[in-house]
């Protein structure tokens, strides 16, 4: 993908307007997290999961190294490879040169985010080999010439009309709007794929370093025959991916199916350990695993190490209000919402992804569904610091935030300010109640009224409640004591 995180304004302001996408976006305000509420509400020791979970990354992340070493020692007992790839260039390089092994001209693909991260589909084709996408969203998209918007659900930005419209021009079928028709179609379509690919290549969404296997969770069958009918398997990794064991793998299965979709399991949760052994009836002839590091061990010790506790579920993005008024494509890159908000400008630079760390209403709901809780708006605002240390915020905001400066070292100062404020707004807004417009405020006024301030600042208020709940106080009958 190419990034355009840095035109994020501009690509929020179109899709604010986009018809067909806000249409795309109500089905996902009403439907996941309304699942995942219910599927929550049946398990009564979720949040002691969710701690349980938020401790067992943390110690993996402090022995990064050796679960990692464990791993790959465990891969290879079983008779697999493990290409260890510090950048995206050197994950791309690993992948291509197994298809070139294995004389492969076409590959299929499992849905894989960090396929997406590292510009895989291009760069194969641009080396002879033609990937082809299995997942329903993702097969819907590549045939667009789109990209995912969601983690979990890459297409849900499109509509059903959409789907019919390209399935019609690609598949030079006859257009139907029935979703069993459509689907039958795909499958028609990639079964010959399935059959014909040398090399299948896999996402994973945990790696187990006591057994050395790789774990994909779906709803669809894809993934089974990608890993299973190729001659060649590939596991495209990240090294924050790994868990220390089997037990340890079932909780995080148990939190992720109910945070992302809310389902008590996902359908299908496929294990891979090694090439085919002598009995198995089916599996690749190779198996390997490219375990890509991308600036991930940098996070290790820093301000943004709990980000690494991820299991790439979308709860964030699902009940993010910013998220569900623009969607995924106006982050610009990859990975959307507030987990993309904090690891974005981890992998592209601050920089480059400025704008998506301020692109939060700090309301904290990420935070309170995330399966692993991670500390999303504390993460973004370390990142609106670096932007604002590095002279990258704009200059009329970094005035602005001077001036408030001065007046907030000053308490008395601060405070006659306020109430100069709160009584000019009152003014202003006169009998209305509301401000239409305002000078300095058009990011607000242009999309809603400013409703005027109506009993002072918070300290006036706060006093007046004090002074009102000491003279109830007062005024209560004292009781008479009892013998």
């Amino acid at each position: 993908m190419q990034i355009h995180s840095p035109e994020f304004k501009q690509s929020a302001k179109i899709a604010l307007q986009d018809v067909s996408l806000q249409k795309a976006l109500g089905n996902l305000r009403e439907g996941f997290p309304k699942k995942r509420a219910q599927a929550v509400a049946r398990m009564p020791e979720f949040e002691q999961m969710r701690d349980q979970a938020r401790d067992l990354k943390d110690h993996v992340i402090q022995n990064l190294d050796f679960y990692l070493e464990q791993f790959e020692t465990k891969v290879l007992e079983q008779g697999g490879q493990v290409h260890w790839a510090r950048d995206a260039e050197e994950a791309r390089k690993a992948i291509l040169d197994i298809c070139k092994k294995a004389d492969a001209k076409t590959v299929t693909k499992g849905k894989s985010m960090v396929s997406e991260e590292i510009n895989l589909n291009d760069y194969l084709e641009a080396n002879g080999v033609q990937p082809v996408e299995t997942d329903l969203g993702e097969y819907i998209l590549q045939l667009r010439g789109d990209h995912p918007s969601h983690i979990i659900a890459p297409a849900i930005h499109l509509n059903l009309a959409d789907v019919s419209d390209i399935f019609a021009e690609k598949h030079d079928t006859p257009r139907t709007e029935d979703p069993a028709e459509l689907m039958q179609e795909a499958r028609e379509m990639l079964r010959k794929q399935f059959v014909a690919a040398d090399v299948g290549i896999t996402g994973a969404n945990f790696c187990v370093a006591e057994t050395g296997s790789t774990i994909i969770v779906t709803n669809e069958g894809n993934g089974d025959l990608t890993q299973t009918l190729p001659r060649v398997h590939v596991v495209i990794t990240t090294i924050d991916k790994v868990v220390p064991t089997l037990e340890d793998m079932t909780l995080f299965l148990r939190l992720l199916a109910r945070s992302a979709t809310g389902q008590e399991f996902t359908v299908y949760n496929t294990l891979s350990t090694g090439p085919r052994q002598e009995g198995d009836q089916d599996g690749p002839e190779e198996f390997h695993v490219v375990l890509l590091d991308n600036g991930r061990s940098e996070m290790i010790g820093s301000d943004f190490q709990e980000m690494l506790r991820c299991i790439r579920c979308s709860a964030c993005m699902n009940h993010c209000p910013v998220y569900g008024a623009i969607g995924g494509h106006a982050y610009g890159w990859v990975y959307p919402g507030p987990m993309g908000s904090v690891l974005t400008p981890q992998l592209i630079g601050i920089d480059q992804a400025g704008h998506l760390p301020n692109a939060s209403t700090f309301c904290g709901k990420c935070e309170s569904v995330c399966p692993v809780k991670i500390p999303l708006p504390k993460l973004m605002r370390h990142w609106r610091e670096r932007e604002f240390e590095r002279h990258l915020s704009p200059k009329g905001f970094r005035f602005g935030l001077g001036i408030w400066a001065k007046f907030a070292r000053s308490p008395k100062l601060y405070r006659w300010l306020a109430r100069s404020s709160s009584f000019g707004l009152k003014l202003i807004a006169g009998k209305k109640g509301k401000i239409r417009a305002l000078p300095l405020a058009n990011g607000w006024t242009a999309w809603r009224d400013l409703p005027a301030p109506e009993g002072g600042t918070f300290m006036d208020q706060w006093k007046k409640q004090q002074r009102s709940g000491a003279s109830a106080s007062s005024n209560t009958p004292q009781q008479p004591e009892g013998k």
